[in-house]
Protein backbone atom coordinates (compact mmCIF):
# COMPACT_ATOMS: atom_id res chain seq x y z
CA UNK A 1 0.00 0.00 0.00
CA UNK A 2 3.03 2.14 0.30
CA UNK A 3 4.24 1.56 -3.21
CA UNK A 4 4.92 4.62 -5.20
CA UNK A 5 2.30 5.28 -8.05
CA UNK A 6 4.26 4.27 -11.47
CA UNK A 7 2.95 5.00 -15.28
CA UNK A 8 3.97 1.33 -15.69
CA UNK A 9 2.35 -0.34 -13.44
CA UNK A 10 -0.92 1.37 -12.68
CA UNK A 11 -2.87 -0.73 -15.36
CA UNK A 12 -4.84 0.91 -17.99
CA UNK A 13 -8.32 0.67 -15.95
CA UNK A 14 -8.65 3.58 -13.15
CA UNK A 15 -11.97 2.00 -12.32
CA UNK A 16 -10.06 -1.18 -11.18
CA UNK A 17 -7.32 0.76 -9.29
CA UNK A 18 -10.16 2.63 -7.34
CA UNK A 19 -11.54 -0.32 -6.40
CA UNK A 20 -8.53 -1.80 -5.09
CA UNK A 21 -7.38 1.54 -3.27
CA UNK A 22 -11.15 1.19 -1.68
CA UNK A 23 -10.92 -2.12 -0.70
CA UNK A 24 -7.65 -1.56 0.99
CA UNK A 25 -9.13 2.02 2.81
CA UNK A 26 -11.67 -0.44 4.02
CA UNK A 27 -9.48 -3.08 5.25
CA UNK A 28 -7.55 -0.41 7.33
CA UNK A 29 -10.73 0.14 9.27
CA UNK A 30 -11.13 4.10 8.25
CA UNK A 31 -14.42 5.65 9.49
CA UNK A 32 -16.10 6.31 6.57
CA UNK A 33 -13.66 5.12 3.99
CA UNK A 34 -16.55 5.81 1.40
CA UNK A 35 -16.99 9.70 2.38
CA UNK A 36 -16.32 11.25 -0.70
CA UNK A 37 -16.63 15.39 -1.36
CA UNK A 38 -19.36 16.27 -4.09
CA UNK A 39 -19.05 19.69 -5.52
CA UNK A 40 -21.56 20.78 -7.71
CA UNK A 41 -22.37 24.71 -8.75
CA UNK A 42 -25.43 26.46 -9.19
CA UNK A 43 -27.79 28.38 -11.91
CA UNK A 44 -25.47 31.36 -10.85
CA UNK A 45 -22.60 29.64 -11.59
CA UNK A 46 -21.58 29.51 -7.68
CA UNK A 47 -19.78 26.71 -6.26
CA UNK A 48 -20.95 24.20 -3.62
CA UNK A 49 -19.16 20.81 -1.69
CA UNK A 50 -20.48 18.53 0.92
CA UNK A 51 -19.66 15.25 1.73
CA UNK A 52 -21.74 12.49 0.53
CA UNK A 53 -21.10 8.98 0.56
CA UNK A 54 -20.21 6.16 -2.00
CA UNK A 55 -22.55 3.13 -2.53
CA UNK A 56 -20.96 1.67 -5.68
CA UNK A 57 -18.06 1.77 -8.12
CA UNK A 58 -18.23 -0.29 -11.25
CA UNK A 59 -17.43 0.32 -15.24
CA UNK A 60 -20.33 2.87 -15.38
CA UNK A 61 -18.77 4.88 -12.71
CA UNK A 62 -19.69 6.05 -9.11
CA UNK A 63 -22.89 5.62 -7.87
CA UNK A 64 -24.54 7.72 -4.77
CA UNK A 65 -28.21 8.59 -3.32
CA UNK A 66 -29.64 11.52 -2.88
CA UNK A 67 -32.82 13.59 -2.75
CA UNK A 68 -33.28 15.03 -5.87
CA UNK A 69 -35.09 18.17 -4.25
CA UNK A 70 -32.43 18.89 -2.17
CA UNK A 71 -29.81 21.88 -3.42
CA UNK A 72 -27.32 19.33 -5.09
CA UNK A 73 -30.57 17.71 -6.46
CA UNK A 74 -31.31 20.80 -8.22
CA UNK A 75 -28.10 22.19 -8.49
CA UNK A 76 -27.15 18.72 -10.65
CA UNK A 77 -30.26 19.24 -12.91
CA UNK A 78 -29.56 22.61 -13.92
CA UNK A 79 -25.90 21.67 -14.44
CA UNK A 80 -25.12 18.17 -14.58
CA UNK A 81 -21.71 17.99 -14.53
CA UNK A 82 -20.08 17.16 -10.51
CA UNK A 83 -16.40 16.72 -9.24
CA UNK A 84 -15.44 13.84 -6.74
CA UNK A 85 -12.71 14.07 -3.88
CA UNK A 86 -11.97 10.24 -1.84
CA UNK A 87 -9.27 10.96 0.42
CA UNK A 88 -7.47 8.83 2.71
CA UNK A 89 -5.36 10.53 5.07
CA UNK A 90 -4.20 7.04 7.08
CA UNK A 91 -3.34 6.38 3.51
CA UNK A 92 -1.30 9.18 2.04
CA UNK A 93 -4.19 8.51 -1.05
CA UNK A 94 -6.54 11.03 -2.52
CA UNK A 95 -8.61 10.52 -6.00
CA UNK A 96 -10.09 13.04 -7.67
CA UNK A 97 -12.80 12.72 -10.80
CA UNK A 98 -14.54 14.67 -12.58
CA UNK A 99 -17.60 13.50 -15.19
CA UNK A 100 -21.40 13.90 -16.03
CA UNK A 101 -23.80 12.99 -13.53
CA UNK A 102 -27.11 11.09 -14.65
CA UNK A 103 -29.96 9.42 -12.97
CA UNK A 104 -29.36 5.30 -12.25
CA UNK A 105 -32.72 3.41 -13.38
CA UNK A 106 -35.62 3.67 -10.82
CA UNK A 107 -35.38 -0.45 -9.89
CA UNK A 108 -31.89 0.17 -9.17
CA UNK A 109 -32.54 2.73 -6.51
CA UNK A 110 -35.85 0.82 -5.47
CA UNK A 111 -33.46 -2.24 -4.88
CA UNK A 112 -30.55 -0.42 -2.77
CA UNK A 113 -33.47 1.89 -0.66
CA UNK A 114 -34.88 -1.30 0.54
CA UNK A 115 -31.72 -2.14 2.20
CA UNK A 116 -31.68 1.20 3.85
CA UNK A 117 -32.21 0.94 7.87
CA UNK A 118 -35.86 1.79 8.49
CA UNK A 119 -35.59 4.96 9.86
CA UNK A 120 -33.78 6.08 7.32
CA UNK A 121 -36.16 4.95 4.59
CA UNK A 122 -38.58 7.07 7.24
CA UNK A 123 -36.20 10.24 7.21
CA UNK A 124 -36.19 10.44 3.29
CA UNK A 125 -40.08 10.79 3.11
CA UNK A 126 -40.39 13.13 6.22
CA UNK A 127 -36.99 15.39 5.44
CA UNK A 128 -37.35 18.48 3.16
CA UNK A 129 -34.11 18.22 2.39
CA UNK A 130 -32.15 22.09 1.91
CA UNK A 131 -35.50 23.90 2.76
CA UNK A 132 -36.09 26.13 5.59
CA UNK A 133 -37.92 24.47 8.77
CA UNK A 134 -38.76 26.84 11.92
CA UNK A 135 -37.30 24.98 14.70
CA UNK A 136 -36.26 20.41 15.15
CA UNK A 137 -40.16 20.17 16.58
CA UNK A 138 -41.25 20.79 13.07
CA UNK A 139 -38.92 17.97 11.89
CA UNK A 140 -39.22 15.64 14.23
CA UNK A 141 -43.63 16.19 13.98
CA UNK A 142 -43.20 15.49 10.30
CA UNK A 143 -41.13 11.94 11.02
CA UNK A 144 -43.75 11.05 13.66
CA UNK A 145 -46.84 11.50 10.80
CA UNK A 146 -44.77 9.68 8.51
CA UNK A 147 -43.76 6.95 10.94
CA UNK A 148 -47.93 6.59 11.40
CA UNK A 149 -48.61 6.60 7.94
CA UNK A 150 -46.26 3.38 7.15
CA UNK A 151 -46.88 1.62 10.47
CA UNK A 152 -46.95 -2.19 9.75
CA UNK A 153 -46.32 -1.32 6.21
CA UNK A 154 -43.01 -1.14 4.54
CA UNK A 155 -41.63 1.97 3.61
CA UNK A 156 -41.70 2.38 -0.48
CA UNK A 157 -39.24 5.00 -2.09
CA UNK A 158 -39.96 8.19 -2.28
CA UNK A 159 -40.11 9.22 -6.19
CA UNK A 160 -37.74 12.51 -5.36
CA UNK A 161 -34.71 9.85 -4.11
CA UNK A 162 -32.41 7.92 -5.60
CA UNK A 163 -28.84 7.44 -7.00
CA UNK A 164 -26.86 9.17 -9.20
CA UNK A 165 -24.19 8.15 -11.69
CA UNK A 166 -21.10 10.23 -11.89
CA UNK A 167 -19.49 8.79 -15.28
CA UNK A 168 -15.81 9.85 -15.30
CA UNK A 169 -14.50 11.56 -17.88
CA UNK A 170 -10.85 11.77 -15.65
CA UNK A 171 -9.31 10.44 -12.41
CA UNK A 172 -6.89 11.50 -10.76
CA UNK A 173 -4.96 9.22 -8.46
CA UNK A 174 -2.69 11.10 -5.75
CA UNK A 175 -0.04 9.43 -3.68
CA UNK A 176 2.01 11.44 -0.81
CA UNK A 177 6.05 10.89 -0.80
CA UNK A 178 8.09 12.63 1.42
CA UNK A 179 9.61 16.02 0.81
CA UNK A 180 5.86 16.83 -0.90
CA UNK A 181 7.21 15.49 -4.30
CA UNK A 182 4.01 13.52 -4.17
CA UNK A 183 2.96 10.74 -7.35
CA UNK A 184 -0.42 12.21 -9.30
CA UNK A 185 -1.45 10.16 -12.17
CA UNK A 186 -4.21 11.21 -14.24
CA UNK A 187 -6.40 8.77 -16.45
CA UNK A 188 -8.61 10.83 -18.95
CA UNK A 189 -10.96 9.30 -21.35
CA UNK A 190 -10.68 9.79 -24.94
CA UNK A 191 -13.77 10.07 -27.79
CA UNK A 192 -12.78 6.33 -28.50
CA UNK A 193 -13.26 6.16 -25.09
CA UNK A 194 -10.02 4.62 -23.83
CA UNK A 195 -7.91 6.11 -21.30
CA UNK A 196 -4.62 8.32 -21.52
CA UNK A 197 -2.15 8.67 -18.85
CA UNK A 198 -0.57 11.70 -17.75
CA UNK A 199 1.98 12.10 -14.64
CA UNK A 200 1.37 15.38 -13.55
CA UNK A 201 4.05 17.70 -11.15
CA UNK A 202 2.65 18.01 -7.29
Amino acid sequence: MNEPLDEGSVGRDPILLFQRWFAEAQNEKIIFPEAMTLATVDAEGHPAARMVLLKSVDDRGFVFFTNYRSAKGREMESHPHVALVVHWDVLQRQVRIRGPVTRIAQEESDAYFATRPRASQLSAHASPQSEFVRDRKELDAAYRRIEEQFQGKPVPRPPHWGGLLVAPVSIEFWKGRIGRLHDRILFERSPEADWTIRRLAP
